[in-house]
């Protein structure tokens, strides 16, 4: 009963202002429609009548010439590791029991981390970290990201067919490897693009980085029309491990692996049946202001001078703080109508009435048909589920690509939408949700829409083994 009534105030509240729009519009036309033609030629002359069919010529060519240009998502390719890269719980575990020999305490925190990790068996590192002891250089960093990039490159070209010359913009984003020359310059190197290619490359902006990048691919695309834009998400490893002692910065070590992603948008209207997915909405939330956001993720050296990644304590509750900023912006773009008044009642009641509720959450279900959260480690995922009210079937997608893939920093959402793909979910019409997080601290969010019904791509990172997921993950795998 309460539920049917729900469902009752949800349409009622979402439909009427339609309706009564639509009804008002009808009863003022009525009178006009009446009179029109032959009153109002009788009024008439031909320089008004000219004069107004200009101004509304002038009116709608001024609205068409300012429109957004819309974003369309071509298609996305993600590198799949080899398997001889592959880093077992095993390997891993003598690895790190033989680095930390002298610490069995670190050796203890490792082991506990990869129990708990969500992290499955067929996850990857660059081959030099599979060295004993591991000595990476600078050849060895540069021989990742070509693998990486260009196998992503490779993939995306022979999906979509098109040619590295037809490539107006290139971006691409790395947090903690900024070579010279740069990652961009070795794309446009590698395949020959037009030297009058517009290049950028963003590095320091952690996971959420590849969002970072959709934003300035969307603004380029505005002024620059009938372009392709390609954005390349990745985080080379090789030169980023921790070799230290300090449990703080250890954890990256056991969550991060290699990974990255390739993506074609354009603004071609020609190619808007032909796209998978128009952007819809991106929203970007900072909170660098905040001392603690600011340093709750530090790359910093360690008494011993290794360096590495410093994760606070206070993490989860800066990401869960900067989540809610990010929601207050982007739900009023999203959410029905009927959700909003309910989160302002909630609001109203609690400030002015001082009634004791709950602050309301809104269902983002109804505005969204599928959630690619940041597979950032099972923490945070599962914050996540538990603030946004998700399903198990809702978080699937992060779940499984953290057990396959591991955590390949912002290029994670791109596995999340492929494991959709591959399991057939992408329906036209549905609207997809992607939250990144990075240090700063900031939050992302964008928001696609699907073009079409989307088959199971047959050359996709999880072509040979999505019939294996989902797999049970259980609280903890002993070792």
């Amino acid at each position: 009963m309460l539920k049917s009534a729900k469902q009752y105030y949800d349409f009622l509240i979402n439909h009427v202002p339609k309706l009564f729009i639509i009804t008002l519009i009808f009863a003022i036309s009525i009178p006009t429609f009446q009179q029109f033609p032959y009153h109002l030629l009788n009024h008439l002359s031909l320089v008004h009548t000219l004069i107004f069919t200009l101004l509304i010529i002038s009116i709608i060519t001024f609205y068409f010439l300012n429109k957004p240009r819309t974003v369309y998502l071509v298609d996305f390719a993600c590198f799949k590791p080899p398997n001889i890269l592959r880093v077992p719980f095993a390997t891993a575990a003598e690895h790190g029991s033989i680095i930390l020999a002298s610490q069995p305490k670190s050796i203890a925190f490792q082991l506990k981390i990869f129990e708990r990790s969500g992290l499955g068996e067929e996850t990857c590192l660059p081959h030099a970290l599979h060295y004993l002891p591991p000595n990476p250089n600078m050849v060895d960093a540069r021989d990742e990201s070509e693998l990486v990039i260009f196998s992503a490159m490779d993939s995306l070209f022979q999906n979509t067919g098109i040619s590295p010359k037809d490539i107006d913009i290139l971006i691409i984003n790395c947090s903690l490897f900024a070579p010279t020359p740069s990652l961009s310059a070795m794309v446009v190197s590698k395949y020959k693009m037009r030297s009058n290619v517009k290049s950028f490359n963003l590095s320091g902006m952690g996971c959420s980085a590849g969002l970072i990048s959709i934003d300035f691919a969307k603004h380029l695309l505005q002024v620059h029309p009938e372009s392709y834009a390609v954005v390349i998400s990745t985080e080379i490893i090789t030169p980023n491990s921790y070799m230290g002692k300090e449990r703080s910065m250890l954890l990256p070590n056991c969550l991060f692996r290699m990974g990255g992603a390739a993506v074609l948008l354009t603004n071609k209207r020609s190619q808007r049946k032909h796209a998978k997915y128009s952007l819809v909405h991106v929203v970007r939330t900072h909170k660098g202001s905040e001392d603690k956001s600011y340093r709750c993720v530090t790359q910093e050296e360690d008494k011993e001078g290794h360096v590495g990644i410093a994760l606070n304590l206070d993490l989860m509750v800066i990401a869960a703080n900067s989540l809610k900023s990010n929601i207050s912006t982007i739900g009023p773009l999203v959410l029905p109508i009927s959700e909003q008044l309910l989160f302002l009642f909630n609001l109203l009641g609690r400030k002015f009435l001082k009634l004791d509720l709950k602050p309301y959450i809104p269902d983002f279900k109804k505005a969204f048909d599928h959630f690619c959260i940041h597979a950032g480690g099972r923490a945070v995922i599962d914050d996540l589920q538990k603030h946004l009210r998700l399903s198990a079937e809702h978080v699937e997608a992060s779940r499984m690509t953290l057990h396959r893939f591991g955590n390949t920093s912002s290029s994670s959402l791109w596995y999340e939408m492929g494991y959709m793909e591959a399991k057939g979910k992408m329906k036209k019409g549905d609207r997809v949700w992607q939250i990144g997080f990075g240090s700063g601290f900031k939050c992302n969010s964008a928001v696609w829409e699907c073009n079409r019904d989307i088959e199971s791509p047959k050359n996709s990172a999880w072509a040979d083994c999505i019939h294996r997921y989902p797999v049970n993950e259980p609280e903890v795998i002993k070792l």
